[in-house]
């Protein structure tokens, strides 16, 4: 996870109805995050083919006052998937915005450090790297690390008046104290020219947590 520290007035657009950004001591971060899905279901069935799958997403943080109770969520400006049906069903049937690109992910531990990287291209290869103690730790309560990880909602934008809501289950993780990194991404070219100024910024952090089962729950429209 690499975080971004932006002004807030890029993500107006984004901005899912009846959300608003949810800011850790003030700053308004965006994360560029790679993962991998291991031993995927969807609706307790495994899908032939789209069971173990890279995803890299860039996504922002809101939270949503339902009743007097805040709930805190993420908000994917977009998120890339190398199966096509992938991103098929997710635009077409739950509104979000994926698109298809060769990936690819290593996973190595040596000389007591893991270094991991994720791998997309689209017209030549961008990667995030991060190298980490082999040692994780629990998060800090009140950290950056808990802001980023713990936000337990999704929030899509449907409409100007219409947001989908959906909740994600899954423990609290820990994480590998950062060695070093190295991001090497062409953010105007993936994700529009509002976020080309990030291939010049460095980020506020960069870690790497430790994964976890997680149930995605039915969503609702609010």
């Amino acid at each position: 996870m690499a975080n971004y520290a932006v002004d807030k007035s890029l993500l107006n657009s984004y901005l899912p109805h009846r959300t608003e950004l949810d800011l850790w001591n003030n700053t308004c971060y965006v994360s560029l995050v790679g993962f991998l899905f291991t031993n995927t279901k969807l609706k307790g069935f495994r899908i032939p083919f789209h069971t173990n799958f890279e995803e890299v997403n860039l996504r922002f943080y809101v939270r949503y006052n339902d009743s007097g109770t805040w709930k805190r969520g993420v908000v994917f400006v977009k998120e890339i998937v190398p199966k096509p049906a992938l991103t098929l069903v997710a635009n077409t049937v739950y509104k979000e915005n994926y698109e298809t690109m060769p990936m690819e992910h290593s996973w190595i531990t040596a000389n007591h450090t893991i270094t991991a990287e994720y791998k997309w291209k689209k017209g030549r290869w961008h990667s995030i790297k991060v190298k980490a103690d082999q040692v994780s730790v629990q998060i800090a309560a009140g950290s950056e690390e808990e802001f980023i990880t713990e936000h337990y909602w999704g929030y899509t934008r449907i409409t100007s008046t219409k947001t989908s809501e959906y909740q994600v289950e899954h423990p609290k993780w820990d994480v590998y104290p950062t060695k070093g990194y190295h991001i090497d991404v062409d953010f105007g070219n993936i994700y529009g020219e509002e976020f080309d100024f990030l291939k010049n910024e460095n980020p506020k952090s960069v870690f790497l947590a430790e994964g976890s089962p997680i149930k995605v729950n039915a969503g609702k429209i609010i």
